[in-house]
């Protein structure tokens, strides 16, 4: 199994004939993934990278059935193109642009937060939105939704991984793969300070896969997300669960890179983060290389 996304689930790509669009639609087609349409407005009825254009969700949807769509929309229009997918009935929507004004990202994820309430209530699958300022996810052998290298998630393993960066994704996904481990999904929540899926929301999907056996959370300073995983990891996970914090040596007050990265007095420091860690009986690797190590150790406990 896998967790959001795998071989059957059917994707759109939301500006599909842009440049980002074009290749990385050409990356998760080489990958496997069913991507069945794409949506660029103006330019529907034609075919692009073998894929048929739509002039919109809604209308890509009722000729395809969409089970997540995938945006490369700039940033002052993503998040009216997190909605179009939200409210064509989407379930799971991807954003991977960086840069979107925290204002639009607070209006998107609390509207999307009241249609999965909606959805949910009256028996529907809901609406998740993952990102943005991501790269997006993947089910290792299965499906890629995003702008991970191919080559890192070809083989399918069993430890899930959830990363507020994407180059140290990249990075643990490779060491993983390398120690003959593997991943089973990888998701890559986000840098930004507004994000429409945390770390405690994508653990507990993780507890409840019975192809996954422990979890690498890879987070940074700034934020409370990590401090909120830690709580639930500490009450509600059984599987163990091994983490990176990255950032230790920023000064307070000074972004590092992602938009969320940023240490405001004592919030979001990487001693609250590695104190929460170390209550909920969560091994730290001080290097990306030592995540291996702690993960071998934490499955030879467990066995």
């Amino acid at each position: 199994m896998s967790i959001l996304v795998n071989k059957d689930t059917k994707v759109l790509v939301v500006a599909i004939t842009g440049r980002e669009g074009t290749n990385h639609t050409k990356a998760m087609k080489e990958f496997g993934t069913q991507v069945v349409a794409g949506v660029t407005p103006g330019k529907g009825g034609m075919t692009h990278e073998g894929v048929p254009v739509y002039n919109s969700v809604a209308e890509a949807q009722r000729h395809h059935e969409v089970d997540c769509s995938i945006i490369f929309v700039p940033p002052a229009g993503a998040a009216d193109a997190v909605l179009e997918s939200a409210y064509a009935g989407v379930p799971l929507i991807v954003l991977i642009t960086e840069g979107v004004p925290t204002v639009d990202m607070m209006r998107a994820v609390q509207e999307v937060k009241a249609l999965d309430a909606e959805s949910r209530a009256s028996g529907g699958k809901g609406v998740r939105l993952i990102g943005g300022n991501c790269p997006g996810l993947v089910s290792s052998g299965e499906c890629k939704v995003g702008i991970m290298p191919n080559r890192i998630y070809e083989k399918k393993g069993r430890i899930g991984l959830i990363s507020r960066s994407g180059t140290l994704t990249y990075e643990a996904g490779k060491l993983l793969g390398d120690a003959g481990l593997g991943t089973s999904t990888t998701v890559g929540i986000g840098g930004d300070p507004v994000i429409g899926t945390t770390f405690a929301d994508v653990l507990p999907m993780f507890e409840q896969d019975p192809d996954t056996d422990a979890i690498v959370l890879i987070g940074e300073i700034g934020g409370a997300d990590e401090e909120a995983a830690a709580e639930y990891i500490k009450t509600s996970m059984k599987k163990p669960v091994v983490a990176f914090i990255s950032g230790r040596t920023a000064p307070a007050g000074k972004r590092m890179g992602h938009a969320g990265a940023i240490i405001m007095g004592n919030v979001g420091t990487a001693e609250s983060k590695l104190a929460a860690m170390a209550d909920a009986n969560v091994p730290v690797a001080d290097t990306m290389p030592q995540i291996v190590e702690l993960v071998q150790q934490v499955l030879a406990q467990r066995a």
